[in-house]
């Protein structure tokens, strides 16, 4: 099971799906060099340039306010930018199925550049019915290398959802979980973790996830954050030492690990002088991302 402690709306995607892909769609025109190439995000999300750079000043009740932010641009930018090379490295070796746990308004499908790869979009009924009425009123293909699996999981599980979706349990894969973990339980994170071990190899996963704070300051901040997000009724439900993930990764066979903070992955995409070499903003301290496989 993979339920999401997230408020939906029944009539779109939840605010955090949101302000990710404001902040995906902003990279666009706000950073050179781009970490990430993502045409489509805009379009989905029917803003112009000039929105988007309207959008400067953070306000309370737009969804997509905040996403100048550039710190955490960044990593949104950078976290799908990881993804999408670990999908490129998979698909050269001949993995032929992606599966995005939680796609929201991702775009990796509408520009998947690898001819024979199939991709999984899971995600909520209603935010994949919201996802595709956008889709068609701003013009975007749906590839037939696209698959919509929603999973209501109140009532179905990931597993059900996949195999009525023609997944193959029997070739390998890749699953990318990105900004979904931290609103799921432990006990939920594990069971999907436990899913995707059992994947046919070579396979693997990529998500992010929140580490706990270090010292004071840090808890302060990071506390404040966690209710700013309670209080818009997304919580966050889990934090783990990368250390901790690491053991439990190992111990379902997902061997080959490779974890990085939030400040490393973005200075590994970006040319020059670190952009963090110095200090870690607070936003982003408690972020990391990883991906693992089995030998």
């Amino acid at each position: 099971m993979m339920s999401d402690g997230r408020r939906l709306d029944r009539g779109g995607p939840s605010r955090t799906a949101l302000a990710t892909a404001y902040g995906r769609a902003y990279h666009q025109v706000a950073d050179d060099p781009r970490i990430l190439t993502d045409p489509v995000v805009a379009s989905l999300l029917g803003v112009t340039t000039d929105e988007l750079a309207d959008r400067a000043a953070p306000t309370e009740d737009r969804p997509g306010s905040g996403a100048t932010y550039r710190p955490r641009r960044l990593f949104f930018a950078a976290r799908a930018r990881f993804a999408e090379d670990r999908i490129a490295a998979v698909a050269a070796v001949g993995v032929r199925q992606v599966v995005i746990l939680g796609a929201g308004l991702d775009t990796f499908a509408y520009r998947n550049p690898h001819p024979g790869l199939r991709v999984f979009e899971v995600d909520h009924p209603a935010t994949q019915a919201w996802k595709r009425d956008r889709l068609a009123e701003s013009g975007i293909e749906i590839p037939q290398s696209l698959t919509f699996v929603p999973v209501d999981f109140e009532t179905d599980t990931l597993a059900t959802g996949l195999a009525s979706a023609g997944f193959s349990r029997t070739d390998p894969a890749v699953f990318v979980w990105l900004g979904v973990v931290f609103y799921l339980t432990p006990v939920a994170v594990r069971t999907t973790l436990s899913y995707i071990a059992t994947q046919a190899q070579p396979s693997e996963v990529v998500f992010d996830y929140l580490q706990p704070a270090e010292d004071d300051e840090e808890r302060e901040q990071l506390q404040e954050r966690e209710a700013r997000v309670a209080a818009a009724g997304e919580p966050w439900l889990s934090y783990f030492a990368p250390t901790d993930i690491a053991a439990q990764l190992r111990a379902l066979g997902l061997t080959v690990i490779e974890d990085h903070s939030a400040a490393q992955l973005i200075d590994g995409f970006i040319d020059g002088p670190a952009e963090f070499q110095n200090e870690t903003p607070h936003a982003l301290r408690a972020s990391r991302i990883l991906r693992a496989g089995g030998q």
